[in-house]
């Protein structure tokens, strides 16, 4: 399994830098929404390149396993940024 709570070779401990990576991916969505690039596309581009990126380090038996339950994740709400709570 990928274990996402190694700290690498860098000084910053893996929470800051997870934090900082985010904040780059951010910045070049918002910039190329600016330019005019549909979200949907953008979307679709990210996750091409965050998979294949994936299973060029770590192999796709990894990936495959790492992504099996984000279905699941997804229905329950986990990636909803504004979601409504009554």
């Amino acid at each position: 399994m990928i274990n996402s709570d190694l700290k690498v070779s860098n000084e910053r401990p893996i929470g800051e830098q997870k934090t900082v990576a985010l904040r780059y991916i951010l910045d070049a969505w918002e910039e190329a929404v600016y330019d005019g690039i549909e979200p949907d596309l953008l979307a679709r581009a990210a996750m091409f390149a965050a998979l294949s990126d994936m299973v060029a380090s770590y192999g796709e038996d990894q990936v495959a396993d790492l992504t099996e339950g984000l279905a699941e994740r997804i229905r329950h709400g986990e990636f909803t940024v504004n979601r409504v709570t009554q």
